[in-house]
Parts: structure tokens; sequence; C-alpha cells
């Protein structure tokens, strides 16, 4: 694994894990960490999906994952409690 690649700890997946949607559709999904970690992987860097390191899986996976999680929600109630605090808005 190349150093610069990102990879939830053991503690950060236990604290997502019971948010991820569990009702398995088709074909058994794969390592959820490894999905988890090549999306944070690719927004961090900036990347296309397509120049996702192949560490993380296919990544026609890591887009699928994304956009079916991010419209389902699971994203946002995921990451919520790591997301910096919004600044207080100024009255208008």
């Amino acid at each position: 694994m190349p150093e610069h690649d990102f990879w939830l700890s053991d503690a950060q997946f236990a604290r997502l894990q019971p948010l991820l949607p569990n009702k398995v559709r088709g074909v058994p999904r794969g390592d959820d960490r490894k999905v988890i970690s090549g999306i944070i992987h690719v927004i961090r860097y900036g990347l296309r999906w397509r120049d996702a390191p192949a560490g993380y899986g296919l990544h026609k996976t890591l887009y699928n994952r994304f956009v079916r999680w991010s419209k389902a929600g699971v994203l946002i109630v995921s990451f919520k409690p790591w997301l910096p605090k919004a600044p207080p808005q100024r009255p208008s």
C-alpha cells in the first residue's frame, strides 16, 4: 500500500459501519471499508473516479457506491460528526 493512500482506521470504520445499508441486493457487496477509503481518497485528492488507485477496487464500484449512498443520505449522516462546524451566519 503506497503511503499516500488513505485507509480508515479500525476505530473510524467501527463508527461508520452501523450507518451503512445492510440489505444486500443481488451480488453481495465487497469490502465496505476499502470502498469508503477509496471514495475518501478520490475526493481528498480531487481525482477522477477512473484515476483511483487499484487497491481500492474497481473505479466503477467506487463511483456507483458513492452515488447510491449519496442519494440515500448515508454519506452525509456518516461523515457529519467529522465535518467542521459551520461558522455563524451574519444576520441579514
